[in-house]
């Protein structure tokens, strides 16, 4: 029989066994690649590029692929943002994204050879960049270094960055492209309609570009004695007029074709507003022609008085006369950008409130809010209905109309009412912003006006927080989006220029418009384009007050309407007689305030209306606030502030952190989301389907920041600072790093260059 067991090994290996050998693939290094819209192409890029983060060390910067392209600049990184605890995330823009509409100034610099250039379109760059500056409108500085980047790919994406940034023609600008792919994909662009005019609460913004819309506004408002009018429908008189615009009813077509021809620009009489007293706010252009100035202006006059029940007369204001002009406006804001941005505290801390004075920003503010308010007391207490008289009537007769409306009527100071305001008075009634914000650099028309009006909305916002439904926030980003060319609505001298170079350019592209009156571009209302649902919440101002707020009381949910007789606790201040607890007879002294210490052998020789009006305005602030009646600013020199979110969020220096206004609005809004969580749970008690049905809205925080409980003391969290939600990290604007201001650069001035070395001219 044979074993089954194995036989023994006789042979013993002295040899190591061999190991294959396996080849390690070497570890993929990830492309850097831009996020690109719709329409968007790279047109240049350069890899191995620092973006400098400090202004005092190195050791932050970033590593990256700079990208330029028919959009924007982008900066493409790996790294995160160091000392960075927060980013409000634009869906248009990444963290590192500047609009190409945002570039004031592209600066050049090579420290070998001491050179700098600020480069312009279609020039040419004789030396290799060292570095590139980049100055922005929105106040911020962004700075790259090329010391590891091929210089020829440097050089050619520093030229691509100031030719893209600075277009010679209005069909150049990114909405084209953006827009063409919707004609030509018929599905949604970025999954959103182009022309929505959605806004962050879920109502639709009237753009007032339809009949209906401005038929609406009539019943609104009550203005029986006014029509919408057709006569310009297809631009046919005036090119600078909406299609459809409101007049007095006793005007026949006719009529106004006929005067359309005496005034400026043919732009006719136009309806703003109507008082509940039957008083019309309206703005009309100057009258060219000399010799029938007189008749064509009283039958214009009689025709408005016509329009009124009482038949009150007309009051004209002569805005040209009264309020500084565009040009004054620019300069002023040089200054004050100088003095925010490009001046080192260090240096001008000792008279820094002396300079921002002589800027002349806080008094240009003082005064539009001053004379819309004395116009106010006209509508509001004469009865008597206001023209707004302006040369061209497109410029001032804008602000002063916008803002007349939201001291009288609360439903412009919700957000659809605001936006709604600045669709009627800015964007239909034909402001220049193609020009006003210098979209194709053309510098001697540029005016930040629209800016100062939305500073002039904030100096109210930060006296009667709780008469607006908006936060300071939202009006940053709305400033922040006339900077991005995407969007129609601020990107046009008026809706003919759109409807005729859209038209030209669906022409071009083959696009079929079918009955469409040129491209419908995107509507910057439509909030959902750019911000997560979450991000929008931050445009809610939690001190707002709702003219008709839901509230459980004995088991019942039950709306809370204000009246009259239901006023804030807030007064608007002393009355003007009491001083030190003493009530005299002559007046209190303030500076530009609405009420002023006359002498009194002037009071003898003033008129009963100028009488009439500092009691109007004496007896407004004596009494508390009627949050959703007429509002009227405070004017003393402590009053008007500077709108530091605006001006100051990309300074490092002066960010606060864990401090700031923003403080205050987290407390609140934890409290709001306390309550709304009471009212739910009150509900919820009586379980009753009715309740169920009426307090839907409330099953939602509709605050940013939330509450995790009842009893949630939660202290600040620790990326809230003064300049929240943007971040200052990244920008630099101090001399340490930029050297010479944006301002004596334009004049020809040398750079202070990092190297601290002058530069020669090239």
């Amino acid at each position: 029989m044979f074993s089954l067991k194995p036989a023994r090994p006789t042979f013993k290996s002295y040899l190591l066994p061999q190991v294959e050998d396996k080849i390690t693939p070497e570890p993929k290094i990830k492309k850097l690649e831009p996020v690109l819209l719709p329409g968007e192409i790279v047109v240049n890029e350069v890899n191995f590029v620092r973006k400098c983060i400090a202004t005092d060390t190195s050791q932050y910067d970033l590593w990256g692929k700079l990208v330029c392209s028919n959009f924007k600049i982008s900066f493409i990184t790996d790294d995160p943002m160091p000392l960075q605890k927060f980013h409000y995330k634009n869906l248009l823009l990444g963290e590192h994204d500047v609009p190409l509409t945002c570039i004031e100034q592209v600066v050049t610099v090579n420290d070998t050879k001491r050179k700098q250039k600020v480069l312009g379109p279609n020039q040419k760059l004789k030396f290799n960049p060292t570095e590139l500056i980049i100055y922005c409108k929105d106040f911020r500085i962004v700075r790259f270094r090329f010391d590891e980047a091929g210089p020829e790919s440097a050089k050619k994406v520093c030229l691509a960055v100031a030719h893209y940034s600075q277009p010679t023609d209005l069909q150049l600008l990114f909405a084209f492209e953006y827009v063409g792919k919707k004609y030509h994909n018929p599905a949604t662009v970025n999954g959103i309609d182009p022309g929505g005019g959605g806004s962050s609460s879920g109502q639709q913004t009237p753009l007032f570009e339809t009949y209906s819309d401005w038929d609406r506004e009539i019943k609104r408002t009550g203005a029986s004695g006014w029509r919408v009018c057709s006569v310009n429908e297809g631009y046919m008189i005036s090119t600078c007029l909406p299609e459809y615009f409101v007049v007095p009813s006793s005007l026949a077509d006719q009529d106004l074709k006929l005067y359309s021809y005496s005034f400026i620009g043919r732009r006719m009489p136009l309806w703003c507003w109507n008082h509940s007293n039957g008083s019309a706010l309206v703005r009309m252009a100057n009258i060219k022609d000399v010799l029938q100035q007189r008749k064509i202006d009283q039958r214009i006059c009689n025709a408005i008085t016509r329009s009124h029940p009482q038949r009150s007369d007309v009051h004209k204001s002569d805005l040209d006369k009264c309020l500084p002009n565009i040009q004054e406006i620019q300069a002023a804001f040089i200054k004050l950008k100088q003095l925010c941005v490009n001046e080192p505290f260090e240096e001008t801390e000792e008279k820094w409130l002396s300079s921002l004075e002589n800027t002349r920003w806080l008094e240009y503010v003082r005064s539009f809010l001053k004379h819309s308010a004395e116009l106010v007391y006209t509508l509001d207490s004469k009865h008597v209905s206001v023209v707004l008289q302006e040369d061209e009537g497109r410029d001032l007769s804008c602000f002063v109309a916008s803002l007349i409306q939201v001291m009288l009527d609360p439903y412009f100071r919700t957000i659809v009412g605001f936006q709604s305001l600045i669709q009627k008075e800015w964007v239909m009634a034909g402001y220049q912003f193609l020009d006003r914000c210098n979209h194709l650099k053309r510098a001697d028309k540029e005016s930040p006006l629209f800016l100062m009006f939305l500073d002039s909305i904030w100096q109210l916002l930060e006296q009667y927080p709780s008469a607006f439904e908006f936060s300071e926030t939202y009006l940053t980003i709305l400033y922040d989006s006339t900077r991005i060319s995407l969007f129609g609505t601020f990107l046009f001298n008026c809706p003919h220029q759109r409807v005729k170079q859209s038209t030209e350019f669906a022409i071009s592209k083959n696009i079929q418009l079918g009955d469409e009156k040129g491209l419908k571009f995107p509507s910057v209302w439509d909030w959902s384009l750019q911000f997560a649902t979450r991000d929008r919440m931050l445009f809610h101002n939690p001190w707002y007050i709702g003219k008709s707020a839901p509230c459980v009381q004995n088991g019942s949910v039950k709306s809370f309407k204000r009246t009259k007789k239901n006023y804030s606790s807030t007064l608007r201040g002393i009355p003007p007689s009491l001083k030190n607890g003493i009530i005299e007879q002559e007046f209190l002294p303030r500076r530009n305030s609405l009420i002023l210490k006359l002498k009194p052998d002037f009071l003898q020789q003033m008129g009963s209306q100028t009488n009439s009006m500092e009691q109007y305005f004496r007896e407004w602030f004596s009494k508390p606030v009627d949050l959703h009646g007429v509002i009227l600013p405070r004017l003393s020199g402590t009053h008007i502030k500077l709108w530091k979110l605006c001006y100051f969020r990309w300074v490092p220096e002066a960010q606060i952190n864990n401090g700031g206004f923003i403080t205050a609005f987290h407390k609140i809004s934890v409290l709001t989301d306390q309550v709304d969580m009471l009212n739910q749970s009150l509900r919820q008690y009586k379980s009753s389907s009715s309740l169920q049905a009426n307090c839907s809205e409330l099953d939602q925080s509709r605050m940013y920041f939330r509450a995790n409980g009842l009893n949630d003391n939660a202290g600040t969290p620790d990326f809230l600072s003064s300049s929240f939600p943007f971040s200052p990290i990244g920008n630099l604007c101090r001399r340490s790093i930029l050297g010479t201001p944006l301002s004596k650069f334009l004049s020809g001035a040398k750079i202070w260059l990092s190297t601290e070395t002058l530069a020669n001219e090239d």
